[in-house]
């Protein structure tokens, strides 16, 4: 059984293709969003700044925006991504969105797929559902949500019961062993699936599956060449989900672009001390930027912030281009998800504005 088959899951009107884009030689771009809150704004600020970002992107030609599921987070306020793809999608025309993920091990897979089945049927063929294995919290949070960290081994069985209840209803009863329940909506749906992973279990879990994969190199740097080399070894097309015929990677990096080197590496202190956050244990909304990071932070975080956001591309637009290009050459990418952080929201969207232009993305024809 394959849904959608071949690369239909790239979405109506796109190119079968691998590495052929709009811009000669450069790959498709699309955008994570987590929704940060900015220190002295409030959650509704940040969802409307969101927002904004969602017609901007829609506008300005990327492919995907995705939207990552993170809990008891006081920067991030992405916890409900249907929710927010529903809002993005009300006031979008070409984008695809999804979920870059939905963390299945806090959900019920009937429910995730009712949840992207509606979706799906309300906003047609622009709908992805990326899958998770983590919890996207802390362990006392995950126990809080609804099925808590002593399910997290059942992600497989999992993954397979929301495939079949996305199929179509003559292919969930050969395969499914709970075939009498139905999701209303959702079957027939075939919301195309992605598997992320910041590790070697989740490339291989994608290329068993058949999948497409999302790898969290913005985040999790150290391991991203073996995950994605065990991925293509290893992909395979022959199990009842598989999705696509060959392998696809897509990886997340860090990007900020602005006129200058120098002020983009200014506004980028913003990302840096919000990762330096992971570091001490100081979660916070997003902070100013500052002109001298070491001493804001002391050396041993500095450190410890320039690993983990080691895939990067930070700069003026030439400076930019030039450094994803190297990381799309590096890791032999499909494609690139960029996560952007500015304290100020305006600063966000004139990024992600010169990235568009300088990558060569195709803007919507003017009305």
């Amino acid at each position: 059984m394959k849904l959608g088959g071949g690369w239909a899951y790239l979405g109506a009107g796109e190119t079968a293709y691998r590495g052929v884009v709009t811009s000669a030689d450069r790959v498709p771009l699309s955008i994570l969003d987590l929704v940060p809150v900015s220190a002295g704004s409030t959650v509704a600020d940040a969802l409307d700044a969101s927002l904004g970002l969602a017609r901007a992107a829609d506008r300005l030609g990327y492919t995907r925006l995705w939207y990552a599921e993170h809990h008891n987070a006081v920067n991030f306020a992405s916890s409900a991504t249907s929710l927010l793809i529903a809002r993005a999608a009300e006031h979008t025309t070409r984008i695809r969105l999804g979920a870059g993920g939905v963390m299945l091990p806090n959900h019920s897979p009937l429910m995730v797929a009712e949840y992207y089945g509606t979706l799906r049927e309300m906003y047609g063929d622009r709908i992805d559902l990326g899958l998770g294995r983590a919890p996207g919290t802390d362990p006392a949070t995950a126990r809080a949500l609804r099925r808590g960290a002593e399910t997290t081994d059942t992600f497989i069985e999992d993954v397979l019961a929301l495939h079949a209840y996305l199929a179509p209803a003559e292919l969930r009863a050969a395969h499914h062993a709970n075939a009498r329940i139905t999701a209303y909506p959702g079957v027939g749906t075939k919301v195309p699936l992605w598997m992320l992973g910041s590790s070697l279990d989740g490339a291989q879990v994608a290329a068993y599956l058949g999948l497409p994969y999302a790898f969290a190199s913005h985040f999790a740097p150290e391991l991203r060449h073996r995950a994605i080399e065990l991925y293509r070894n290893r992909f395979t097309a022959e199990f009842e989900t598989a999705e696509i015929s060959e392998p696809y990677v897509m990886a997340g990096v860090n990007v900020l672009v602005a006129p200058t080197d120098a002020e983009a590496e200014e506004l980028f202190t913003t990302a840096q001390q919000m990762a330096a956050g992971i570091r001490t244990g100081r979660r916070m909304p997003l902070q100013p930027p500052v002109a001298d990071l070491a001493a804001a932070l002391g050396p041993e975080v500095a450190r410890f912030v320039e690993g983990f956001q080691a895939v990067r591309a930070v700069g003026s637009p030439e400076t930019v281009v030039a450094q994803l290009g190297s990381i799309v050459e590096d890791l032999g990418l499909d494609e690139v998800i960029v996560t952007t952080y500015c304290y100020d929201p305006a600063m966000r969207v004139r990024s992600f504005e010169l990235l568009a232009q300088a990558w060569g993305l195709a803007p919507a024809a003017s009305s």
